[in-house]
């Protein structure tokens, strides 16, 4: 009898929490390593160098940090109770923290003491984070797409100058933007990273990036710009102990600086698990941003008994997962284990430590910028008609890009707004969610909005108010050609909310006779034809039919949709009316349409009010503006899937 293979380990589990073999694991791993080290270890260089510790110290804070990076992975990628929010993010110091550090520490007086009063301030900050992660997730609903996707393009945008940076030569003396051989090492690494994802599919694709950062390593060797003297310096076994400096001070002021920095990091970690959850397409709740930020307190509770410092989602990371698109959580787990295993080994992390800056900054430009890619996307879902969601776009990419452009004008500030105007990411992310706040939350007192517009908004009780002209001519846009259902959705007013405004549509759309609901089936346009891509059908239909791309068919795919459409309207009399966003491709949509070639002629017309209910749906949540605004972005996204 022939056995019945048994089914995979892995089988109906989301890719998140695909476990793979242990080689794809170490492979994966290490790929992720490689791209995080260099920014892992930036914080206790450029706060060693600052408060005057010794390269003795800085070496053992190196150690302790990657150790401790290792252990806070594995938290937010693993998660215990309700700590971690199992998704593949990768845990690293937060850049936020370093000038509120370097003040406390040369307050302090400097050297070991000053370290000892930084230790103090995050263990409380990170305690603090832990303890006030399910209140900071409440406010999620501050978090729509306009918010989100502005925050994510911000930490995409925001970090490409860092990437630029170390491309030039990184910072110091070894930076020169003039240097061929710096600019050959850059370009070289991400001619090579994008020309494997061309050539190569499956496995070699995924690694990518490591292979770009192993073969520009081994050419700068080779011409002799790749230095692994350290390595013979370094010891094989670096133990990290906990208070190894001495015991933690605590200072009010020093740990206010240091909460603060933990709030302003938990907006930029809900960021980076919105952005992480579309990647993997993994829907984001409340109690997910709970577990992220408990992993972060944790985390740099964590930090803080290990020598380490605060800790928060690695956006850097983000943008390889997008690279490799690689979604399974386990491969940040093994990555973890293996910065601990560096953090253990001072020789290995020394063997990392010689990728030359130039090779690092080629493969940073490509996975920074897919960051900003998976903002772009977010941002597909925003409803642009709407002008406010503009200015909340603009305002907070403008003012990011300001201060990422010009870092000199944090010193124009007072002391306490440094921390605010000294990263981009940070200020970016605060202007995106307070006038977002301001816009959408404030000053609700007629009401939810219903439609938004550059002039303003339409609320539900100026609705009521309306005469039967005004209310036609606002919401005639939801249908095609006739106004007859408009007209007689007027009549069942007053609404008592967004919902009952919607219904009153679809309950007037099928109480018509059947020659008018004729007529208004005929006024649809054809699937993919010119007369949509120029906007002649109008706006409405334009959107509609552009959201699955059907205005800008290449010739075959045009030609297959227009054989089946007039096939449709010789038979019929009346042209195919599909709610294209319903579907997920365009393949379905041709699918859809020659399964309904077959019907009876009653049945498409039963059918194609059905689409025309669900166009005017979407469409009425195109400018629905609600009390909630991340109801209807949730609405949209799950009709999208």
């Amino acid at each position: 009898m022939k056995a019945i293979p048994r089914p995979s380990r892995n089988a109906g589990r989301h890719p998140v929490d695909e476990v793979l073999p242990p080689g794809k694991l170490v492979v994966y791993g290490t790929q992720h390593v490689l791209a995080f080290y260099a920014g892992a270890v930036i914080v206790p260089i450029l706060l060693a160098n600052s408060i005057g510790l010794s390269t003795q110290q800085l070496v053992h804070l190196i150690n302790a940090d990657l150790f401790t990076c290792g252990i806070a992975s594995i938290i937010q990628s693993v998660g215990f109770w309700k700590v971690g929010v199992r998704l593949p993010l990768l845990q690293g110091v937060t850049f936020t923290a370093v000038s509120p550090m370097i003040a406390i520490g040369l307050a302090a007086g400097g050297g070991t003491d000053g370290l000892l009063v930084i230790y103090g301030a995050v263990l409380v900050a990170g305690l603090a984070t832990f303890f006030i992660a399910p209140y900071f997730s409440r406010l999620i609903r501050f978090f729509p797409p306009v918010v989100t996707g502005s925050v994510i393009t911000i930490i995409g945008l925001a970090l490409l100058p860092v990437a630029a940076g170390d491309a030039t030569g990184g910072a110091g003396p070894t930076s020169d933007p003039t240097s061929g051989k710096n600019l050959a090492y850059a370009l070289g690494t991400l001619a090579l990273i994008v020309l494997i994802q061309r050539v190569f599919k499956g496995f070699m694709a995924t690694v990518a990036v490591l292979v770009g950062l192993v073969a520009g390593t081994l050419v700068a060797w080779a011409f002799g710009d790749a230095h692994f003297g350290a390595v013979s310096d370094s010891g094989w076994v670096g133990v990290t102990t906990p208070f190894y400096f001495g015991w933690p001070q605590f200072s009010v002021a020093a740990i206010i600086s240091v909460v603060v920095v933990m709030l302003i990091t938990a907006v930029e970690t809900t960021g980076d698990v919105f952005a992480t959850g579309e990647i993997v397409e993994k829907r984001i709740g409340r109690e997910d941003i709970a577990r992220a930020l408990r992993a972060d307190g944790l985390a740099t509770t964590i930090g803080g008994v290990f020598n380490s410092f605060p800790y928060t989602c690695f956006a850097e990371n983000v943008g390889l997962v997008r690279l490799t698109r690689v979604r399974s959580r386990w491969v940040v787990a093994a990555a973890g284990a293996i910065m601990i295993l560096l953090g253990l080994v001072p020789k290995a992390g020394a063997v990392v430590a010689g990728i030359p800056h130039p090779v690092l900054g080629g493969a940073a430009l490509a996975m920074f910028a897919t960051v900003a890619v998976v903002g772009f996307q977010t941002l597909a879902k925003v409803d642009f008609h709407d002008h406010r969601n503009v200015v909340i776009v603009a305002t907070s990419v403008g003012l990011a890009m300001y201060v990422t452009a010009q870092p000199e004008v944090a010193q124009a500030v007072p002391g306490w707004a440094e921390i605010i105007f000294g990263s981009g990411i940070t200020l970016g992310s605060l202007t995106a969610i307070g006038l977002n706040i301001l816009f959408h939350h404030v000053g609700k007192d007629y009401g939810p909005a219903v439609a938004g517009q550059p002039g303003g908004t339409v609320r539900l009780d100026q609705v009521n108010k309306m005469s039967r002209e005004e209310f036609v001519e606002t919401f005639a846009g939801l249908f095609q050609g006739p106004r007859w259902m408009v007209e007689r959705a007027w009549d069942m007013r007053p609404f008592a909310d967004t919902h009952a405004l919607r219904r009153s549509f679809q309950e007037a759309l099928f109480s018509g006779s059947h020659d008018e609901q004729r007529q208004l089936i005929e006024a649809y346009p054809q699937l993919g034809s010119q007369f949509v891509a120029d906007g002649l059908s109008g706006e409405a239909s334009l959107r509609d039919q552009a959201a699955r791309g059907l205005t800008f068919l290449a010739e075959p795919e045009r030609d297959e949709l227009e054989t089946i459409t007039a096939a449709y309207r010789e038979r019929f009399g009346f042209p195919l009316v599909i709610s294209v966003r319903d579907a997920d491709s365009f393949d379905r949509i041709v699918e859809q349409g020659r399964e309904r070639l077959g019907n009876c002629e009653n049945q498409e017309h039963a059918a194609a009010l059905l689409e025309i209910a669900k166009i005017a749906g979407y469409r009425f949540d195109d400018f629905l503006q609600d009390a909630n605004p991340i109801h209807s972005a949730r609405t949209r996204w799950s009709s999208n899937r």
